[in-house]
C-alpha cells in the first residue's frame, strides 16, 4: 500500500495562550487574559496565512486550552491579509490526557490520529508541549521551550502511528504577542 502523505505530515504544537492567575479557582479552570485571546487569534491567522489548517485538533480539556483553540479557530477565518479561509472543519478532540501530560503521553495521543490526517494541531501545556518539541527534534528545539501562544511546526514522513524520537524536523516557529 502506498502512503499518500509520505514526506508531507505536519504536526503543529501550540502552548496555550496567557491565562489569568487565580488562587481561588482550580488550575484547569483558569480563563485566558485579554492578551491571551488576542494572541490566540493572531496564531490562527498565522496558521491560515501559511496554509497550516489542521485536519485534526487535539486539545487539552483545561479551560485555557479550549479558549485558545476557540481563538485560533476565529483567527483562521479572518479576512485577508490577516488570515484566510479555515477550509474544511477539523476533527476536534478534547483530550483529558493532554492536561499535565508528559511528552510521551502527548506523543501517544498523536500516534492515535487517523493516518489520513495531513496536519495535526496539538494544544497543550508546559512543560510537556515544550519537551515534546525537543523530543521530536532535539537539535532545533528552543532550549528555553515554548512560551505562551508559541507555535512549533514539525514535519514528518512516517505515519502518525510510527512517529518517534527525532522523527519530526522543526521547520518553523511563531510567537504571537499583542
Amino acid at each position: 500500500m502506498t502512503d499518500a502523505y509520505a514526506g508531507g505530515r505536519t504536526l503543529v504544537l501550540l502552548r496555550h495562550s496567557k491565562a489569568e492567575q487565580s488562587e481561588d479557582a482550580p488550575d484547569a479552570d483558569r480563563p485566558l487574559t485579554t492578551r491571551g485571546r488576542a494572541d490566540a487569534e493572531a496564531a490562527g491567522a498565522w496558521l491560515a496565512k501559511h496554509g497550516l489548517l489542521p485536519d485534526v485538533v487535539l486539545c487539552s480539556t483545561a479551560r485555557r486550552t479550549r479558549e485558545t483553540w476557540h481563538g485560533v479557530a476565529m483567527g483562521m477565518t479572518g479576512s485577508p491579509p490577516e488570515g484566510g479561509s479555515a477550509g474544511p472543519r477539523p476533527d476536534v478532540r478534547y483530550e483529558a490526557d493532554a492536561y499535565e501530560a508528559h511528552p510521551e503521553d502527548l506523543l501517544a495521543l498523536v500516534r492515535r490520529v487517523d493516518p489520513a490526517a495531513r496536519t495535526v494541531l496539538l494544544i497543550a501545556h508546559n512543560p510537556g508541549i515544550s519537551l515534546l518539541s525537543a523530543l521530536l527534534d532535539p537539535q532545533r528545539a528552543d532550549p528555553d521551550g515554548l512560551r505562551t501562544t508559541d507555535l512549533a511546526v514539525h514535519r514528518s514522513a512516517p505515519p502518525w502511528a510510527d512517529l518517534d524520537r527525532g522523527g519530526a524536523e522543526l521547520t518553523d516557529r511563531y510567537t504571537a504577542r499583542s
